[in-house]
């Protein structure tokens, strides 16, 4: 009976988070940085001739890539042979493989816990938080990342009554090592300290586990091997030192942060599952002998600290701590369901505030930005929490299953928008830009731009090189290259009527000086 209602839950957790990652998503545009930057480097990959080794060393933009490993960008090249190039592709095998973390944390929770209880509503916990299926749908490392440490953990706690699953150990950490490098040393060493507190020292003696290391670990190892060899220290200069431990010590590219950076992030993004990661915290400490307790002590506090260090800042390095929070909430939410201890004058005062801001979005998008599905979602917004809000001031734990589903059904019909990512507001729209490129370049031309920074997801659309520049430099740089100027700018030069090649979005495609 227990495996039919393991099964069930297996199953729904599945459906619902496809569904969810898979929602309409390739109708909204690239996003910089990462996704323009992946997308162009599968590219690459895919329309590499046969026998150009490219997808063992791969390229940006004719230049050699060593930024991160190429796991996900061979996925993405994979699913461009098959579905061609566009932005559904460009996501799908990022987006599937997030989507697979909720029924295997749920499997890791049912582990720990040693309770369907727990496991299943850290699960759907996992299932609802907006961080981590926005950035799951995005073509992006972290969530993939993600999944492959829960890969780890439950083949980890597998392997206390199945040694044979100790071979996914390093399965997992060899995935982790090829999607995204380094941070395999920070999510290694979380699982090694676990393996310490929890005392599954015998675990250190599986022949399988070692196995599992060598041959887990040998693709990546041959990969980082074979670029070593290939380009020398520069490879190592960058990909080791700049992309990677560099981040600890210097904000890279300007991302700074306070050290508080990531608590505002958790406590900006993670309503309301943020309300009880308090209580959830505090039954972990009381439990902290137990696997689970031990497991979300070490994983909030080793991650979030680590991160919270680095000199470099930016907001999808939160990610990964988001199952360790799901598991603590998971926690007090069955504690609440079993005891009913729910009554809060703080927790009414809040999700009655929840309540009024989607009663405020509704009426904001109604009357400003009238968008149904918007209009939709702030309207369950609003009633799902004037329910729950009802509900905890009765002391009725039934506020848990409406909470699910009215997060689930908000965050469903924000996915469905045009507006779940929205980064692309604060710049220019590229697809109307990169279309003029296309109409009148050839692939691969360089293009210089008044535009302040390079945009990636530009450079992706028209499949050329659009370069910012100083525009002190104008008059040297017009004579022989090709320009894309917004109009401030494009009022400071003489043209003639045969230079200009067509205008999009605010700005003007200029054809080189013949001076």
């Amino acid at each position: 009976m227990r495996s039919v209602t393991e099964k069930k839950c297996l199953l729904g957790l599945l459906v619902a988070s496809l569904s969810m990652w898979l929602i309409l998503l390739g109708d909204s545009p690239l996003r910089d940085w990462d996704e323009g930057t992946i997308a162009q480097v599968a590219r690459d990959i895919w329309l590499a001739p046969v026998g150009s080794m490219r997808w063992l060393y791969p390229t940006l933009a004719g230049e050699a890539y060593h930024n991160k490993p190429p796991l996900i960008h061979w996925l993405i090249a994979w699913a461009y042979s098959i579905g061609g190039v566009n932005e559904w592709t460009t996501r799908f095998p990022g987006a599937v493989i997030t989507a697979l973390g909720v029924p295997l944390l749920y499997l890791v929770g049912r582990l720990l816990f040693n309770r369907s209880l727990p496991a299943l509503l850290s699960a759907l916990v996992y299932l609802t938080m907006l961080p981590v299926v926005r950035h799951g749908r995005l073509a992006m490392l972290d969530g993939t990342v993600v999944t492959f440490f829960l890969l780890l953990l439950f083949c980890l706690l597998k392997a206390r009554h199945n040694q044979k699953y100790a071979l996914g150990v390093g399965v997992a950490l060899g995935l982790i090592t090829l999607t995204k490098g380094m941070i395999v040393l920070l999510l290694g060493g979380i699982a090694g300290l676990f393996i310490l507190v929890d005392r599954q020292l015998a675990l250190l003696r599986n022949p399988y586990l070692w196995l599992g290391l060598l041959l887990g670990n040998a693709p990546a190892i041959a990969w980082y091997t074979a670029q070593w060899q290939h380009y020398g220290g520069s490879f190592l200069e960058i990909n080791l030192q700049s992309q990677s431990f560099n981040r600890i010590f210097q904000s890279v590219e300007g991302h700074r942060g306070p050290p508080w950076y990531y608590l505002l992030e958790i406590l900006k993004y993670g309503f309301p599952w943020v309300l009880f990661f308090p209580g959830g915290f505090y039954l972990a400490g009381k439990k902290r002998h137990t696997s689970w307790g031990s497991l979300i002590l070490i994983g909030t506090i080793v991650y979030f600290g680590t991160i919270s260090v680095m000199r470099t800042k930016l907001p999808w390095y939160i990610i990964p701590i988001y199952p360790f929070l799901a598991w603590a909430t998971g926690a007090k939410l069955a504690d609440i369901w079993q005891h009913g201890h729910v009554k809060s004058k703080t927790l009414v005062v809040l999700f009655v505030m929840l309540a009024i801001a989607g009663l405020g979005g509704s009426v904001y998008f109604v009357t400003s930005e009238p968008q149904p599905t918007l209009i939709g979602m702030s309207i369950i917004l609003a009633v799902s929490m004037s329910i729950v809000a009802w509900l905890v001031h009765k002391s009725d734990r039934n506020f848990i299953p409406v909470l699910f589903v009215g997060m689930y059904l908000v965050l469903f019909l924000l996915m469905s928008s045009q507006s779940w990512i929205w980064e692309l507001n604060e710049a220019f729209a590229v697809k109307p830009v990169a279309a003029l490129i296309r109409q009148h370049l050839s692939p691969g031309t360089k293009i210089y731009t008044s535009f302040t920074y390079s945009r990636p997801s530009l450079d992706f659309y028209c499949n050329c090189q659009v370069l910012p520049f100083d525009i002190s430099l104008l008059p040297q740089i017009r004579t022989n290259n090709y320009l894309l100027l917004d109009k401030t700018t494009l009022q400071k030069i003489y043209l003639s009527e045969s230079q200009i090649l067509g205008s999009a979005e605010n700005f003007t495609l200029i054809a080189p000086s013949k001076n």
